[in-house]
């Protein structure tokens, strides 16, 4: 079977993890000649502590008993173990300095990667420095530590398939941990048993404790979770700690706008895309070329539905996404584009032939910046006419009615408010899972909102803009077309 060069490993807490990897390490150092193998951590004292278990396993091999198969030590320094094969094993800790700069090594394992400074750039230094051929091996061990940062990108891209590094999630209710919590799940049985006067069985189980039995958690491990929770400010801290998928492991807390354990709950059941060969056969040619690579179609039209468009438009230079949300009248998501490579007379026609096929869609275009141009050329060169117009008053305090949402720190209050209240409320279902990650990092700082900054298109909030946009038109009850 042929080894993954490049691993990563997400996982809940205290699952044994790092133990194995030091086992896995030092295996290869004393069965095999010439290995050099370097493990790093984020502090020293969490470098002693991996070191010194790693010494205690070598200290217990049986060696009298296999003396051709394991290697004495030659050498043992405070971090370093050196063999009689030529094998080494060293311990680091990852600084501002690069990691395994001027030297080869055929396995490195960075332990507890997303609390690293620079990680971009010492997981470049570290790649550079593993040997080359199919038995050498990297790879990451680490719990979360949120979404701004290097190892949540290459953990959701590994997770989709779209990266080197091979993504691994180990949820709290793996079976690593039933022997490992042994003493705290009888713990909590009894725990249980105190409170509810009784033990917990599938019909005293909510939606969650039910979806997680469906998993392949066990009631033990439920009350386990219940007892741990008991202890916390609420659940998203056990989710943070212990979750049960990888998308749990990163939530966002403290300023978020959009309640969390919802967000989650969605992105579980979240319907796909469909497939391209689907959907060709029914939208318009102009649009093939971006279907699964921008637009992702979960619903097509019917006769007689009327369907709403949130619009929110970038330069198309590479930077922020220009984007559309379409619901139909019940809040169903029946589409999602989303590029930042797309000019805006381009955009203008993507949303005009969708406008179109989406049974003359209501459009509810942000009026700022690039969107100015996109409604001109909707309207004035295409003759759209179901477009949202907001009432404004001019200088002499006569009303007059402007095509596009014009957002302000006070519009956009409104229409995100409504956005959340529609959510959670279950009365808007969100399909599109780039939608979802943005709602888990879209903020409250000092009355102002937006999304956490970062490199990834998760990092953008253009389409929860797009979305919020839509539910305005729906809450409009416009429609200026037959």
């Amino acid at each position: 079977m042929k080894t993954n060069r490049f691993v990563n490993i997400l996982k809940a807490r205290q699952g044994g993890i790092s133990t194995f990897v030091l086992a896995k390490a030092l295996w290869r150092a004393i069965t095999k000649e010439n290995e050099n193998i370097l493990i790093v951590s984020y502090k020293n004292d969490s470098a002693m502590a991996l070191f010194e278990k790693l010494k205690q396993m070598n200290d217990m091999l049986p060696r009298e008993n296999y003396p051709d198969v394991f290697s004495e030590v030659r050498r043992d320094n405070r971090n370093e173990l050196f063999f009689k094969n030529g094998s080494r094993i060293r311990s680091v800790v990852a600084g501002h300095k690069d990691v395994g700069r001027g030297s080869t090594y055929t396995y490195i394992h960075l332990s507890e990667f997303a609390f690293y400074a620079n990680q971009e750039k010492q997981l470049l230094s570290v790649e550079q420095s593993l040997a080359k051929g199919n038995n050498s091996q990297l790879t990451i061990e680490s719990t979360s530590n949120g979404i701004s940062n290097h190892h949540y990108r290459i953990s959701m891209q590994g997770l989709k398939g779209q990266s080197k590094y091979v993504s691994y999630f180990i949820p709290f209710y793996h079976k690593l941990y039933k022997k490992q919590f042994a003493y705290d799940y009888d713990e909590a049985e009894k725990w249980h048993k105190a409170v509810f006067k009784k033990r917990l069985t599938k019909e005293d189980c909510d939606d969650m404790e039910l979806a997680l039995l469906e998993q392949g958690a066990n009631l033990k491990q439920l009350m386990w979770r219940r007892f741990k929770i008991s202890d916390m400010e609420n659940e998203q801290q056990f989710q943070q700690e212990y979750p049960s998928n990888a998308l749990e492991s990163f939530i966002s807390t403290g300023n978020s706008v959009f309640d969390q354990s919802k967000v989650l709950n969605r992105i579980s059941y979240a319907n796909t895309p469909m497939d391209k060969k689907d959907v060709t056969p029914f939208i318009p040619v102009d649009l093939h070329k971006y279907v699964g690579r921008g637009l992702d179609v979960f619903l097509l039209p019917k006769k007689g539905v009327k369907y709403y468009f949130g619009v929110d438009t970038a330069s198309g230079g590479g930077g922020d996404f220009s984007s559309i949300t379409c619901l139909n009248k019940d809040g169903e998501q029946m589409f999602s584009f989303y590029h930042n490579r797309v000019p805006v007379y381009e955009f203008a026609h993507i949303i005009y032939t969708l406008g179109i096929y989406y049974n003359y869609a209501f459009l509810t275009v942000e009026r700022n910046s690039y969107g100015l141009p996109v409604i001109e050329r909707l309207r004035k060169e295409r003759g759209y006419l179901n477009m949202y117009k907001m009432k404004q008053f001019d200088q002499k305090g006569k009303k007059k009615l402007e095509i596009g949402y014009m957002t302000t720190e006070k519009s956009k209050a409104i229409m995100i408010s409504d956005f959340k209240e529609q959510f959670e409320l279950n009365y808007v279902r969100i399909d599109c899972k780039t939608t979802l990650q943005q709602m888990q990092m879209f903020i409250e700082i000092n009355g102002k909102l937006g999304n956490k900054r970062g490199s990834s298109d998760v990092h953008h909030d253009d389409l929860v803009i797009s979305t919020s946009l839509a539910i305005q038109g729906i809450k409009a009850n416009k429609w200026y077309v037959q």
